[in-house]
């Protein structure tokens, strides 16, 4: 892993209907991998998620820079189909994709830089295809129908495939590699217990 990235935080949005289960496994292991994850919502204010957590913001959207961060996750949301209180986070992901910071994005963040034409040139996935065409980007030929992709610093995932997110967002961080990340994702994804000794090998079960 970069040293440098190490010492630089990963920032997770939260805000209002978060999808709680859709980052817990990127999250969990950042964090083991000496990660530090900084909360950001619309204000400082408290957001409650679709489970009914609340979540103190550690700080404001408008107050983190990509020169200070080493990923921006956005989970899925109500929000990004319901209204139009969200967007500010897809243009923040923007600022990140243009400084050249990863963005991962799951769920219906995806629809969120879809709509902010983010999709428009870099291979993605999400759902359903047809769920990414209703927002009327003109992204649709780059669609993958796979559980997760990375393109140009940027990951997709659908909201069934968490885990596979988090494959992605190690393998684009350095986190976990080759076979390491796989047994990781053949332990969480498949519950292979074989998997776990690679691990424990490795230092990272």
């Amino acid at each position: 892993m970069n040293a440098t990235a190490e010492r630089k935080p990963v920032h997770l949005a939260v805000y209002d209907t978060l999808a709680d289960w859709e980052t817990g496994h990127a999250t969990a292991h950042l964090a083991r991998a000496g990660y530090r994850i900084r909360t950001v919502g619309p204000s400082t204010d408290q957001v409650t998620s679709i489970g009914g957590l609340r979540i103190q913001p550690d700080t404001a959207l408008d107050d983190i820079r990509p020169e200070d961060s080493s990923l921006l996750i956005l989970p899925g949301a109500d929000l990004w189909d319901t209204s139009g209180d969200l967007a500010p986070f897809a243009r923040k992901a923007r600022e990140f994709l243009d400084a050249g910071v990863p963005v991962a994005a799951i769920c219906g963040a995806t629809a969120g830089l879809a709509r902010e034409g983010l999709l428009d040139d870099r291979d993605h996935t999400s759902a359903v295809s047809f769920y990414l065409a209703a927002t009327g980007y003109a992204g649709g030929e780059r669609y993958v129908e796979t559980d997760a992709v990375t393109d140009q610093n940027l990951v997709t995932a659908g909201p069934t495939e968490p885990v596979a997110f988090a494959r992605e967002v190690f393998r684009l961080l350095g986190v976990y590699e080759g076979e390491v990340l796989d047994a990781w994702y053949r332990l969480f994804h498949d519950s292979d217990a074989a998997a776990y000794a690679v691990l424990e090998k490795a230092g990272a079960a």
